[in-house]
């Protein structure tokens, strides 16, 4: 979610996973704690790099060949953390008080990501012995946000969670969502969708490469012919919701992968931690900014506010990047070696000819595909009584989901530390249907205004919210609203998103590039990056890092450690399935589970 995302791209196939698992009832991370050098003197004369983008994959990558003993810099166009940072609302501080947090998209850092959390570990945080990653904290629950019925809650169950205090009410409210949930999806598609979970889940990687890869998500599980509950959980609730791309074009293989991920973290295996985990303050104060303070205490130079333009080419080799300041001034910085760490939409922009010549792979990433997930904040004189976690507006006609942030910031006083002293809480939400008409204009998100965006995302989570007899929104406690300064033009013939996300529609596997290029000193980080989690997220966009930094030191012939990369977990006991079913794939028959 990203991953988004992303970043909360994910967090929906977790808890559909998680709910899974209370209804039925590792990988170690020793290896992901290896040796990580600090320091190391990879060479006599430290060699330079160019980090084009200081995004999460760019800081990675920054962060790996510092402690390496290379010489970096950094050149960012925008602010440091790209997608993941969080940034004040111009204007909105007084009395001394920080402007209100705002963010592209609220962050979620689940179990199944292993790479992320390990480089967390190791960036140093006052009081923390494990650094920033002691600053993520657990959501208990999740909830599937129904209109015009109860809202189905489910639990996160972990070690140390505090299950919610329980109402008479809430039982009777808990119950009926049961009910009309099992009314909705009939037995025989429950088990229908179970089984095909199991089929995916004994498929052997070929199967999933060649053919899951290439059919979508709505096919594999038959949508067209369920009841909606069926279509609008399981389908449109683990895509849209998920990875901002359409059920009927999203790949099976991308969309299954993270949900048996998500079951088997779930169910306590292969887990880094809780299946749903979030940061403990705004982004920037919990983990960007001590990351940037520690690159810089590295070595690591920083160059804010200059755009790349060109990756130059010429003898076989990357020459220089030309880069434009805020003035609009041009120069050509050089350096040994070259790690673009941009998201894909603005780096293919930045290859020219020659340089595509070199790399087939270059000119195959015209064609990934990126779409708009954005985020939307509301600022709230009153808490509202919403759950300890994240909700999915399933119904929503914009795919909406959200957190109510305040009280999971615990170090934090937010109406003493943020904005005019009124606002006590945050109700981040993310927008992932920006071409569906909405239910107070009739228009798309793309031809709203920005304050007519901000009034029908109010009302479709008032719809969702306020729907059975409840008030959990009210219009009196809307303090201020914040939408994400990267989308522009909205309401207008030009609608622009600089902060869009990577989408895996069918086929889109053969299209990621890997890390090391065919150009000896070009590497390639980001989210879009071949990598094992094939979604953008942050996990993608670090795990690419570590293995651009690895190529590097392989063409620089360094003898530092090789930075650790881990996979997404596998269990041992299916193993034995996906050789059996490996040898039936190659026979052309199906799966031995597969029902057809």
């Amino acid at each position: 979610m990203a991953g988004s995302g992303t970043s909360r791209r994910t967090f929906m196939a977790g808890a559909a996973a998680a709910g899974g698992a209370a209804a039925l009832g590792t990988a170690s991370t020793a290896e992901a704690a290896a040796q990580h050098p600090a320091r190391h003197p990879s060479a006599r004369v430290p060699q330079s790099v160019a980090v084009l983008g200081g995004g999460v994959a760019g800081l990675t990558a920054a962060h790996e060949l510092a402690e390496r003993g290379f010489s970096v810099t950094v050149y960012e166009r925008r602010a440091l953390g790209g997608k993941a940072r969080s940034m004040g609302v111009p204007g909105s501080a007084r009395g001394g008080r920080r402007e209100l947090p705002a963010e592209h998209g609220f962050r979620f850092i689940p179990g199944i990501y292993h790479n992320l959390p390990d480089t967390m570990r190791r960036i140093p945080f006052p009081g923390n012995p494990g650094g920033v990653r002691d600053n993520l904290v657990a959501p208990s629950e999740m909830s599937f946000a129904r209109t015009g019925r109860e809202d189905l809650r489910l639990p996160l169950p972990w070690p140390g969670h505090q299950p919610p205090g329980l109402t008479l009410d809430d039982v009777r409210r808990a119950l009926t969502a049961v009910i009309e949930t099992a009314r909705g999806i009939p037995p025989h598609q429950t088990a229908y969708f179970v089984n095909r979970i199991l089929v995916f889940l004994t498929s052997c990687d070929e199967r999933r490469d060649e053919v899951w890869e290439n059919t979508p998500w709505w096919d594999y599980i038959r949508a067209e012919r369920m009841t909606r509950d069926y279509q609008r959980l399981l389908a449109v609730g683990v895509t849209r919701n998920i990875v901002a791309t359409k059920a009927e074009e999203a790949s099976t293989r991308t969309v299954a992968r993270l949900l048996e991920a998500f079951l088997l973290n779930g169910l306590g295996r292969g887990a880094d931690g809780p299946l749903d985990r979030i940061l403990n303050a705004p982004t920037n104060e919990a983990w960007i900014d001590p990351w940037v303070d520690h690159l810089t205490s590295l070595g690591v130079a920083f160059e804010v506010g200059w755009t790349v333009r060109e990756v130059q080419y010429g003898g076989g080799r990357v020459t220089g990047a030309r880069i434009t300041g805020p003035a609009g001034q041009a120069r050509t910085v050089t350096a040994d070696h070259y790690v673009c760490a941009m998201p894909v939409e603005h780096a293919r922009r930045t290859w020219g000819p020659a340089l595509r010549a070199a790399d087939p792979q270059l000119a195959r990433c015209d064609n990934l595909k990126t779409d708009w997930m954005t985020g939307i904040q509301f600022y709230l004189t009153e808490s509202a009584p919403l759950l300890d976690g994240h909700l999915n507006c399933v119904d929503s006609p914009w795919a909406l989901t959200a957190i109510q942030q305040a009280g999971h910031w615990p170090g934090r006083d937010f109406p003493a530390d943020y904005g005019d002293g009124t606002a006590v809480d945050c109700l981040s939400v993310d927008i992932s249907e920006w071409d569906r008409p909405g239910i107070l204009y009739g228009r798309t998100a793309k031809q709203c205004t920005r304050a007519e965006v901000a009034k029908e995302v109010w009302a479709q989570l008032k719809a969702a919210l306020n729907d059975t007899g409840k008030a959990v929104l009210r219009d009196s406690a809307l303090h201020s609203w914040f939408l994400d300064p990267g989308v522009d033009g909205i309401g207008t013939p030009h609608p622009v998103n600089e902060d869009e996300l990577l989408i895996h529609p069918v086929g889109t596997l053969r299209n990621r590039p890997t890390a090391a290029t065919r150009i000896p000193n070009l590497f390639l980080a980001g989210d879009y990056v071949s990598v094992d989690i094939d979604l953008a997220t942050m996990e993608g966009a670090n795990a690419s890092a570590r293995a651009a930094v690895n190529a590097l030191l392989d063409r620089a012939g360094s003898d530092a450690p090789r930075c650790t990369i881990t996979p997404l977990y596998r269990a041992p006991e299916f193993e034995a399935f996906k050789r059996h079913d490996l040898t039936r794939y190659r026979w052309g028959l199906p799966n031995a589970l597969d029902l057809g």
